[in-house]
């Protein structure tokens, strides 16, 4: 890709200009990780979980398995399923980012990519409605504006800020008169596979912005495509999506919306008496104001257009819409609205302000901004934008930076990762365990006198370190054949009926077998380890990681949504040929 910061004296080419707008968004993008590059990595709120996510991924795939669904080195290695729950985009990216680059970089260049891409996305969208110019403007916005910035630093939620690359391009396929059917299931299969909390941000916004354009254009064809791409690109991710619903009954899953993380607890300027909760929601309030006033201001500004724009008035309807439910009042429409609790903070609707106020933007400069055809003109557009990218950085760097103490830096992790392991996810604990009980440092395998013995008690001590209790212990031999993270091999020899309690989290999708007899019904302990009852003499045992009936339904489905898809594209080429015939 060639990038270019020559600007002639004239008018300059079509392939010239378009170098040079795509330079200052690449340049916006740029400038805006530079903190990352010489402060080093901001330890921000998700960045734990996003690391170690990485370091598991790249584990399995050195074991052989593509596509992992569980964690080993949570719960301090006994594992909880967070790869049936997380969407899989960011974690593969940020896996093989690791694997093709020192982990130092990987955030960097990670945040990098994620940033290009919305600058990119965004003015592929802007420019079918403002002119040239002002699309690449309104996309320079779009990646400096300060929620992004704050998800990119002080959250390092690396999914929702990928999940920003997609958000433009749903506009742009869910408004255009151009058959985009195709186009867009592709865009919201890519949502669901990104971040959920966005993907239903982002299903809700397909629906206000086609609903307002419909009841304009006075047609419904739009709101007809837009269902079909809906259900079709909710087929194309049925292989994430059904799992992750389906199996959500087998896991604490409510205690992701628990006391702090409830919508009620986040409303603008809230206050929940928890000083950590109160700075950051402080922040994104007053982060609210800054966005929602600016993009106020620009449709002030537009006004004085007085041209019709096909764009503004679902732009308009979407800030009114976001308006309302930053504010308590709106409290019944997250209560009862599908899914809309499980977005957890009422602030995280800034990710789509920030599409709204960037284009509001571009389209005050439209008809005003008319194209630069000087080298002056040109100058001063750009050293004005790149400013604002200096500005924008330095905020990020100052305000918005985390710094790493000396747990949460990269190399602190990768050694705690091939040690002891990681504090699990609380609404990743299987159901009727809990998590708190479950002792660091225990072996891979005890065998032990009855099912409850050697347990911890967290309402003394979280996680304590593991003391062997002798009277429990059963003497056995133990020969381990295979030990991977989703399939182990091993023999025990026992004098006497016991019990074998491994350093694993117990799961439906464990397929256990002992002699070639498979075992479902298994005791239940409170720390939810898998326990197995052994009879005396020698036990072979098998256990595997299993797809369930609802990965079966969810990879059935995915396949047949595959194939409507290329029956689809095939018929979208033919058309296209025989028209340019």
């Amino acid at each position: 890709m060639r990038v270019s910061f020559h600007f002639p004296h004239s008018l300059s080419s079509n392939a010239t200009r378009h170098r040079r707008r795509r330079s200052l968004i690449l340049a916006c993008a740029a400038i805006a990780v530079l903190p990352l590059a010489w402060r080093g990595t901001s330890c921000g709120h998700d960045f734990d979980f996003h690391l170690q996510s990485w370091l598991e991924v790249v584990k399995h795939w050195r074991e052989g398995v593509l596509y992992p669904h569980w964690d080993a080195s949570a719960n301090y290695g006994a594992g909880e399923p967070r790869f049936v729950f997380y969407p899989p985009a960011t974690w593969l990216l940020g896996a093989l980012l690791g694997v093709l680059l020192p982990w130092t970089w990987t955030p960097l260049v990670f945040t990098l990519i994620a940033f290009i891409g919305c600058g990119l996305s965004f003015y592929a969208m802007a420019r079918t409605w403002m002119t040239e110019d002002a699309a690449t403007i309104a996309a320079c916005i779009y990646v400096l504006n300060p929620y992004l910035l704050f998800v990119a630093y002080e959250r390092t939620a690396y999914g929702e800020l990928l999940s920003a690359f997609w958000l433009p391009l749903l506009v742009l396929y869910g408004l255009r008169k151009q058959p985009s059917l195709l186009p867009l299931s592709l865009i919201v299969a890519a949502l669901w596979l990104t971040n959920a909390p966005s993907a239903v941000m982002g299903c809700y916004l397909l629906a206000l912005i086609v609903l307002v354009t419909a009841i304009q254009d006075r047609s419904y064809a739009l709101v007809l495509r837009a269902a079909g791409a809906v259900a079709l690109g909710l087929g194309l991710a049925a292989f994430y999506i059904v799992p992750a619903l389906y199996e959500q009954r087998w896991v604490e899953i409510a205690r992701a919306i628990a006391s702090g993380m409830r919508v009620e607890d986040s409303f603008l300027f809230g206050h929940t008496g928890e000083a950590f909760h109160d700075q950051v929601l402080r922040t994104a309030s007053w982060i609210a104001v800054a966005m929602l006033a600016t993009a106020i201001a620009a449709i002030l500004l537009s006004l004085r257009n007085r041209q019709p724009n096909r764009l503004r008035p679902p732009l308009v309807a979407c800030l009114f819409a976001i308006c309302v439910l930053l504010f308590p009042f709106s409290d019944i429409l997250w209560k009862r609205a599908p899914e809309l609790k499980f977005l957890q903070f009422p602030w995280r609707w800034l990710l789509v302000l920030g599409i709204a106020m960037a284009a509001l933007i571009g389209l005050a400069l439209r008809g005003s901004f008319l194209e630069a055809t000087t080298r002056k003109t040109i100058l001063a557009r750009s050293a004005s934008m790149l400013a604002l990218a200096v500005a924008m950085s330095s905020l990020a760097a100052y305000a918005f930076w985390q710094p790493c103490d000396d747990e949460d830096n990269i190399a602190a992790q990768r050694a705690t990762f091939h040690d002891n392991g990681f504090e699990g996810t609380d609404e990743y604990t299987a159901i009727g365990a809990d998590n708190g009980d479950i002792q660091q440092g225990l072996p891979s395998v005890r065998v032990l006198k009855s099912a409850e013995a050697d347990e911890a008690d967290s309402s003394v001590a979280e996680n304590p370190q593991w003391a062997q209790s002798s009277p429990d212990v059963v003497p056995a031999s133990t020969q381990i054949v295979r030990w991977k993270t989703e399939h182990k091999q091993l023999e025990i020899h026992t004098t006497a009926p016991a019990f074998a309690v491994f350093q694993l989290m117990d799961y439906p999708a464990w397929q256990v077998e002992v002699n070639g007899a498979p075992i479902a019904d298994r005791p239940h302990r409170d720390d939810g380890l898998l326990t197995i009852p052994l009879q005396t003499g020698r036990s072979v045992i098998s256990i595997r990681y299993a797809a369930t009936r609802d990965v079966d339904l969810g990879r059935g489905l995915s396949a047949l949504a595959l194939c409507v898809t290329i029956m689809l594209f095939i018929q979208t080429k033919r058309r296209r040929s025989l028209q340019l015939s």
